[in-house]
């Protein structure tokens, strides 16, 4: 069974992390310290918008389209992370070009 932490699950559709407070400070919720793991190790990263605040990232396992986004834009450097799965088309449209056709996608999936 591979690592809950560096893998996501097929049923998996959205990871949402949350700032807790801490003395001295705030820190990243264990979801959130998982969103940074994936992204640091296991998804491959395709494309960015936003002005860099939102990236498109392929889950080499099952090929599909993971979107990292800050959605909190008040709170400082966007607030925690949110990994969201994102339709190609979707991700077509904000991403442009970088992302993978549907027939790259299939043979992702079958190889």
């Amino acid at each position: 069974m591979a690592d809950q932490n560096t893998s996501l699950g097929s049923e998996e559709t959205r990871l949402d992390g949350r700032w807790l407070s801490r003395r001295g400070g705030t820190e990243g919720d264990a979801t959130t310290r998982r969103i940074e793991s994936l992204v640091r190790d296991s998804l491959v990263k395709i494309g960015v918008a936003d002005g860099g605040w939102d990236t498109l990232y392929r889950d080499p396992s099952d090929g599909r389209l993971w979107e990292l986004t800050y959605s909190q834009s008040g709170v400082h450097g966007g607030g925690a992370p949110s990994l969201a799965v994102i339709e190609t088309s979707d991700a077509a449209q904000k991403y442009g070009a970088v992302v993978p056709s549907n027939k790259s996608l299939e043979r992702t999936r079958e190889g």
